[in-house]
């Protein structure tokens, strides 16, 4: 008899056990995703200074466009020469609502070739004011083309809020809203050719962007998730390097992105009430 009490304590123990260790999860989550981007840009005023050379000029609303890169022949390229993004984050707060995240766009901004340019400020030590056909396909002198074509790059340090959509999601699939605003540098690879001339092409750390993103995202499983994301951002560049001197410009993007990522609980355990 006592040997049966000894046991149905044990029993009754070991279950309480258990219940307690059920109760527990991971305080935090942490996301990773990898996805591909396109762009819209505003006109942009570019002001070239060369003082060795006389010039101090700026191009007047000149026109950029993007190059998407994933819409030719995209597997057969390395993954990082289209227009790429990565976005990795980790939920901090009890009910995993808000979040830090590094929020990196690849994208890529080119003066559209053969367009009509105006040219005002100072030229070879003289007044101009007169436009011309920006292209590279010119000579000699004639030609010109305006490249942040391996980057403009944009890196993010944002705050995110996660609105769950509770009433349409599912055992298999979660339904969340992502809302996103954040301050970091840009990036750019630099290359040109102004008047004939080339540039030094180089990475450098060119100025600074601030961005507002939301995104839709469907998790399968608790783990495996497809987003999509509408971005607004403002990027402004300075000290770019351009043939002995410096170039400095500002433009908005209007952005779209697809993404594919993973998640999981990360972090201490925390007791859960159920």
């Amino acid at each position: 008899m006592k040997w049966l009490k000894f046991i149905l304590i044990l029993v009754i123990a070991f279950n309480a056990f258990t219940a307690n260790a059920q109760k527990k999860e991971r305080k935090g989550e942490f996301y990773i995703s990898w996805g591909y981007n396109k762009e819209w840009y505003t006109n942009s005023n570019v002001q070239i200074n060369q003082p060795s050379l006389g010039n101090n000029f700026t191009f007047q609303n000149t026109k950029l466009e993007d190059h998407p890169g994933w819409d030719d022949a995209l597997l057969t390229k390395a993954i990082s020469i289209p227009q790429y993004n990565y976005r990795i984050g980790y939920f901090i707060d009890k009910d995993k609502d808000i979040a830090i995240e590094i929020n990196f766009d690849h994208t890529k901004a080119l003066f559209l070739d053969n367009q009509k340019v105006h040219m005002v400020g100072t030229y070879n030590g003289k007044a101009v004011d007169s436009s011309f056909v920006f292209s590279k396909n010119g000579t000699g002198t004639s030609r010109n083309y305006y490249y942040l074509n391996n980057g403009a790059n944009f890196l993010l340090f944002n705050i995110v809020k996660r609105k769950k959509f509770t009433k349409i999601s599912t055992k298999d699939f979660a339904f969340d809203g992502l809302a996103k605003v954040g301050f970091g540098p840009v990036i750019p690879h630099v290359e040109n050719c102004l008047f004939g001339v080339k540039n030094n092409q180089l990475f450098q750390f060119g100025g600074w962007n601030t961005g507002a993103e939301y995104a839709i995202r469907s998790t399968f499983k608790k783990s495996l998730y497809a987003e999509f994301a509408g971005k607004v951002d403002y990027a402004y560049y300075y000290n770019l390097a351009v043939n002995q001197g410096t170039a400095k410009q500002g433009f908005g993007t209007l952005e779209f992105i697809f993404n594919l990522g993973y998640t999981f609980p990360m972090g201490p355990k925390k007791e859960v009430k159920k």
